[in-house]
């Protein structure tokens, strides 16, 4: 008989030690503070360990967001924009000053970055779906890190893919990885809002995004960003559809990366595992 999802709390025997091919995705809340404006230290932690990640043999790619947030900051506006020329015209901003930070940072440990920016046309045309493949596989096999987002400064409703949780999860498809890790503002699923409950317990591993579990999703996330716990449900679904495992865990402290590939140091997160599900599982 399974478990109730608030009781699976367990992340014993679980080894990521073995993955070689990561997608990372940072969300706005993450890079920047309230204001808009990047958070300077946090961002060169990030950057440091995923410098480090990929020295030890890695491939990374990373998906930001922040482009619109850093773009309204730039641009000294009160509020993010609702209509889309001006959305359009911050992540214009925004999008130069995330590339040129991303650029310099990695520059510093002797890493090269590549920007890719990508509409839905180019996932749901075959030829261009194939060419964004091919360009991901030469990047990386040049050894440079992929840096990705919505081209949102061209993309409109009918080929928005619309949220960066959802782009992470097609990336890491479209890529082969093993892993896709989800950064965010929050420890991961909950069985209830922690922010309203203090008895609110963390679920260490989810075997499947039932509609139990999609019931545990809140609303939108920061004023600054898109995504909130739906959409990164939705991207673990993706994810999981295609053989691949996902994390979603706090970037808070980016060190705490490190001890997701550290069977000695389970991380603080939640795992939705790709692979068959044993009995206790969701």
């Amino acid at each position: 008989m399974k478990k109730r999802v608030s009781e699976l709390n367990n992340q014993s025997g679980i080894d990521l030690s073995h993955v070689k091919r990561v997608v990372f995705k940072v969300g706005t809340s993450t890079l920047t503070h309230a204001t808009g404006r990047l958070n300077l230290r946090r961002v060169e932690r990030l950057v440091r360990t995923l410098a480090d990640i990929r020295n030890s043999g890695r491939e990374i790619i990373l998906v930001s967001s922040g482009a619109i947030g850093v773009g309204v900051g730039k641009l000294g506006l009160k509020r993010r924009p609702t209509d889309v020329p001006s959305k359009q015209a911050a992540a214009a901003v925004g999008q130069c000053e995330l590339m040129y930070m991303y650029d310099k940072q990695f520059s510093e440990y002797s890493h090269t970055v590549a920007q890719v920016l990508i509409t839905g046309d180019d996932i749901s045309d075959a030829q261009r779906k194939q060419n964004v493949c091919n360009t991901f596989e030469r990047l990386l096999d040049f050894g440079a890190i992929p840096i990705v987002n919505e081209n949102d400064t061209v993309a409109v409703e009918e080929i928005m893919i619309g949220d960066n949780d959802t782009l992470s999860a097609i990336v890491a498809s479209l890529t082969h990885a093993d892993l896709l890790v989800i950064l965010s503002d929050i420890d991961g699923l909950y069985d209830k809002d922690p922010h309203k409950y203090q008895d609110a317990r963390l679920i260490r591993t989810v075997s499947g995004v039932t509609d139990e579990i999609l019931a545990l999703a809140g609303g939108k996330g920061s004023e600054l960003g898109t995504g909130g716990m739906f959409t990164k449900l939705h991207a673990a679904q993706v994810a999981q559809e295609n053989g691949i495992d996902m994390i979603i865990m706090n970037g808070r402290d980016p060190a705490r990366i490190y001890d997701i590939f550290d069977p000695q140091a389970p991380f603080t997160g939640t795992l939705f595992k790709a692979r068959e599900a044993d009995e206790d599982a969701v």
